[in-house]
């Protein structure tokens, strides 16, 4: 049984949801956060309760958007000029899983400290470690399957189709794709692109390996612990819910065994053992009034 799995483990829900791009957010951005915070980023907040999180070099930058103008919860965008617009740009809206995001957060640290050949870098079809096709061969790998939906674009849909990832051709206009859903990759859940029950999107020059982490991610076979009562209707007539088992307690281990032989008194002899009488025993007096 993986660690994930394992019912003695702290889990933070009482129900399994399956497939994980079913699982809504957990509503908490502190693990996303986390893989930046730990680099030393800088943290910063306004009154309304959003959040900042600023690179050493302020190249990238996160903002943590719950009183934001629209739904998009998680905006990342990175620069090759500090004072320039953003080289690339990627959002997930307030329904992703927290899981999601915390895949791309933890790629990102990773690239960053590799520099700016590694968080800059554009997808690239002439480069093997730069092709577009990498961000989608996981969920290849796992059986999702090849679609077009539509005139210039790329699909890919989970065999249920309740998750789907598209790649528009052509020319985009760059400033939509980092201010609205019309961007070149877009992630979702649901029952159609169009409704979603979430979505991510990333611009066209978003490293392939950011992309990667979280296809990766989104795909994995393991569930996601939920509370119950924080699932949403959809989910209850899509995903699958397993009851998590309460922790049990730990097996003995074989010494505490032999020490619990040890301990156990010997038995009396057969003499001894008193046998019980078939004659019927006279009432006890009751109390005295």
């Amino acid at each position: 049984m993986s660690p994930q799995l394992d019912p003695r483990h702290d889990i933070d829900g009482d129900v399994y949801v399956s497939p994980r791009y079913l699982a809504s957010t957990t509503g908490i951005g502190d693990p996303a956060l986390a893989p930046l915070l730990e680099l030393g980023w800088e943290l910063q907040h306004d009154e309304d309760g959003n959040v900042y999180v600023s690179a050493p070099d302020r190249r990238v930058r996160l903002g943590y958007l719950p009183e934001g103008e629209d739904d998009g919860l998680w905006r990342i965008n990175a620069y090759k000029d500090p004072f320039g617009p953003p080289t690339w740009g990627v959002c997930f809206n307030d329904r992703v899983p927290t899981e999601f995001v915390a895949a791309f957060t933890a790629a990102l640290a990773t690239a960053y400290e590799q520099g700016p050949d590694a968080y800059l870098a554009a997808p690239d079809p002439r480069n093997t470690d730069h092709d577009p096709f990498l961000a989608v061969a996981p969920l290849i790998q796992r059986g999702w399957q090849f679609d077009l939906p539509r005139r210039g674009v790329f699909a890919v849909q989970s065999a249920d189709g309740y998750a789907g990832l598209e790649f528009t051709t052509g020319d985009l206009d760059p400033e939509a794709e980092l201010t609205t859903r019309d961007a070149r990759w877009s992630l979702w859940a649901g029952t159609s692109i169009e409704r979603p029950a979430w979505y991510a999107t990333a611009s066209t020059n978003t490293p392939v390996a950011l992309l990667q982490a979280v296809t990766e991610c989104v795909s994995d076979p393991a569930p996601l612990p939920r509370w119950r009562e924080d699932t949403h209707s959809y989910v209850e007539g899509m995903a699958q819910l397993t009851t998590i088992l309460p922790p049990g307690p730990p097996a003995p281990t074989p010494l505490e065994v032999q020490r619990a032989v040890a301990r156990r008194p010997a038995a009396l002899p057969a003499s001894s053992v008193p046998r019980w009488s078939t004659i019927s025993r006279q009432a006890l007096p009751g109390p005295r009034h």
